[in-house]
Parts: C-alpha cells; structure tokens; sequence
C-alpha cells in the first residue's frame, strides 16, 4: 500500500496511542477521538466528534475495549465514506465481532485479532485477520511492519483463533502468578522465578511481564479465559484448564477487593491531620472546603467527575458508576451560587454504595445528609438548584481544593478536613500513619500524667 491514507484512530489509550504513532511514522494522515481526558499523540488530530472523524477517513482503526465495541462502531457508522473500511482491534467474543460487523456493514469489515504484546511490539505487534476487508486492513498493518495472517473468513473468526490462543496464554498466565505466590511464601520466590524463566523462551522479563499483566488486568482476562472454555466445549474439546485459569482470575480480582477493604478499614482508625502528617502536609484540600455536619468522617476510593460552574449532568451520571466504598469527588470550579446534590442523590449514592462527596462548589440539604448518615464536605452550602446541561467528565484527573486528585486515589477525610493519598502510595503510607497516631497518643499521655518536657 503505497498511497498515503487517511487513518481514523478511535481509543486513544496504550494501544491506540502506540498503533496511531507508527500510523503518523508513515506520513499517513491519522484523526483520533477519545472521551477521555488522555494525552493526544503527536501528529494526531485530535476532534471531538464522531462525524469530524471519520467523515473523509479511508479507514477506521477501533480500539476501545469489547463492551463499548458496539457503541463506538454504531457513533461513526452513518459518517462513513462509501470506500470506507472498518478495522476491529477489539477484544471481543466472536458474537460481538459480527454484531459489530452488522453495525458498520460486512464489506467493509475487518475482525482484527490481536497474538502478541503491543506494549512490546508496538504498531509491528503480529496479527490474525479476517472478514471481508480482511485484505485491505492486511495491508495497512503490513505496512506498519507486522507479521499478517490474513485468513479471510467471517467476522469472529479472527477473534475465535486469539481464544484458541488465550485457552493456553491466561492458563499459563495464572498458574504463573499462582506458582510465585506459593514461592514467596516458601520464601523461594527466586528460585520458583528462576525455574519458570528456564522453561520459558521469553526468560524471566517475559514471565514478570505476564504475570503483572495477569494481576493487572485479571478481571477482563478472566471473561476472556472464560469465553476460550465456553469454545472448546463447542468443538466437544474439554475445558478444565480455561475453566481453571477463569476461577483462578476470578480468585485474583477478589484477593485484590479484600487488600482494598483491608485498607480502607484500617485507614478508617487514623484521623485525617495523622495522615498528612506521614504524608509531610502533602494531598490535603485547602480549608475551604468542610464538613457540612459534625462527626462526619468517610474513607473510600476516589470516584473523579468534572462538572462546568453550577452543573450537575455528568455527576448524576456518575452515580450509576459507583461502587460499594467510592467516595465522590468532584472538581465544581469552586462554584458557590448553586448546589451540586442534595438529599435525592445522595440516598441513591449511598444505595449504591458510596460513603460520601466531596465537592470543589456547593450542596444542599445538609441537614439531611447528616440524618442518613452520608458523609459530605464542600466549600458552601446553597439552597438553589444546578443546571443540568453538561458537558462533564468521569473518571479522569480533577483539581479538588488545590490538589490534583486521579481516579481510585484513596480519600480519607473528617471534621478537620480531606487528604488524598495516590492509589499506589495508600498501602506504603499505612504503617507511617499508624506511627504518627500512636506517637501522638504516647505524647498526650504523657501531659496527662503532668510530664510537660
């Protein structure tokens, strides 16, 4: 493919980022859209609609995950040029695959199918491609230098060879993970490391690779070791590994939820001043921003919106996002005229599990809020109502009261006020908080027993 093609890139995370810069190293025109508020790589242009997309694209490279595959083909479909054709990078069932198909039309669909690291192999990373454009999409990834398994075929067949590779690939990965956990606690962790890497052509950086890459990301590939046992079946092949490997992700997520609840009850003992005093002052929002009851005291995970001046759209949204222990926090612009939530959302937060808001503008209600028990703090309390117009974000990095706040960052806050703690840092700054506690605690028995040094 020699001509300079124009490329619309949808998904702009790892994968679209990596497959969009070796698209651009060609010279190739390449537009591409996210909802997220993500980093746009350089030479891409960066639009904001689905029309302004794809409207003069050759092609349309998608990579947003399996369950927004079908909604991210039907927002560009009608936009589509008559030439057009539609790449699927997807990680999808097979069903999905030609749901998709049927959305944006079978000739111009390709089912691209994915039998390699793409953080290590970038845009040259090999391929498994099949329906009826299967050719076309052959040769734009041939041009980006990689290994092209053209099989033609239906949408979903390419999809269907990554689960027969995913019913040995997730296995592997989870006995991996399962055999160094036995290691470490054998106190052999090196020596079990050691014995894997010797029997894996990859070495050890290959196996630390999939087995960081299986706790990571255990949820999806569990579905996907799932749907791999679901397969074999259908060709009367029995699935005890597939069906082991899905437990034993399953097994991975939930060990993971209860290290989250472990520390969030511990954390729950510590005061919010103990904690920015372990963390050297830093993470807390300024004093602006308060309890709107006594006694309120709320630890959980950040759940990030940014809503305009006085608006609430995106944050009533994000109430059915929540999940049992989020915390809502809510970049508001400090907006104080007119009140985010009140009462009504706040009890549907809470039956979905949040534990509190905390909220860069105003609320309402709050002697409400106080008689259900749902923790709140915002820099003022106002009787008027919001507009409901967007736009808004969910889920992406918001400014709270002068501290930059990402999604899942712990939150611990009370009548002194809210710190944050980044997520990968919540279980380091543990034991210094408890040390400041109990050392606060020492002191102060100390004055009460009239010892003044």
């Amino acid at each position: 493919m020699g001509a300079r093609m124009h490329i619309a890139v949808i998904g702009l995370g790892e994968a679209g980022t990596l497959y969009a810069r070796g698209l651009v190293e060609l010279g190739w025109e390449v537009t591409g859209f996210d909802p997220a508020d993500i980093p746009t790589p350089r030479g891409v242009s960066r639009v904001a609609s689905p029309k302004d997309l794809v409207e003069s694209a050759d092609a349309v490279m998608c990579l947003v995950g399996g369950r927004a595959a079908v909604p991210a083909a039907a927002s560009v479909a009608e936009f589509l040029s008559r030439d057009a054709f539609f790449i699927d990078m997807n990680s999808a069932s097979a069903e999905i695959k030609a749901h998709v198909a049927s959305v944006v039309g079978v000739r111009r669909y390709a089912d691209v199918a994915v039998v390699g690291s793409v953080p290590e192999h970038g845009a040259a990373t090999p391929l498994v491609i099949s329906g009826a454009a299967s050719g076309r999409a052959a040769e734009v990834f041939s041009a980006l230098g990689a290994a092209v398994e053209d099989i033609a075929g239906e949408p979903g067949d390419a999809a269907r060879r990554k689960l027969l590779r995913s019913s040995f690939m997730k296995g592997l990965g989870a006995l991996i993970v399962e055999t160094l956990r036995a290691g470490e606690a054998m106190g052999a962790e090196d020596w079990a490391l050691a014995q894997i890497a010797d029997e894996h052509s990859g070495g050890a950086e290959s196996v630390e690779r999939l087995r960081t890459g299986t706790i990571k990301h255990a949820d999806r590939r569990g579905h996907e070791a799932e749907e791999a046992a679901e397969m074999l079946e259908q060709l009367g092949v029995r699935a005890t590994m597939s069906h082991a490997a899905a437990h034993s992700h399953a097994q991975i997520v939930n060990d993971a939820a209860r290290s989250e609840q472990d520390l969030l009850k511990a954390y729950s003992t510590i005061p919010a001043a103990n904690v920015g005093d372990a963390r050297d002052r830093m993470g807390m929002l300024d004093g602006g921003i308060r309890a709107l009851w006594p006694g309120a005291k709320a630890v959980g995970w950040a759940r990030t919106v940014w809503v305009p001046a006085g608006d609430n759209l995106r944050l009533r949204e994000a109430l059915d996002r929540i999940e049992p222990g989020d915390i809502l926090v809510v970049n508001g612009h400090g907006h104080t005229d007119r009140a985010l939530m009140g009462e009504l959302m706040a009890e549907k937060a809470k039956a979905r599990g949040a534990v509190g808001v905390i909220a860069d503008g105003a609320l309402r209600d709050a002697r409400d809020l106080e008689e259900i028990g749902f923790s709140a703090w915002a820099r003022a309390v106002s009787p008027a109502g919001p507009y409901k117009n967007g736009p808004g974000q969910i889920d992406v990095p918001v400014a709270v009261g002068g501290v930059v706040v990402e999604p899942g960052d712990l939150i611990v806050a009370d009548d002194d006020g809210v710190i944050v703690v980044p997520a990968g840092e919540a279980a380091s700054t543990l034991p210094k908080a408890l040390s400041v506690q109990e050392d606060e605690a020492g002191r102060r028995a100390q004055i009460l027993r009239g010892d003044l040094t």
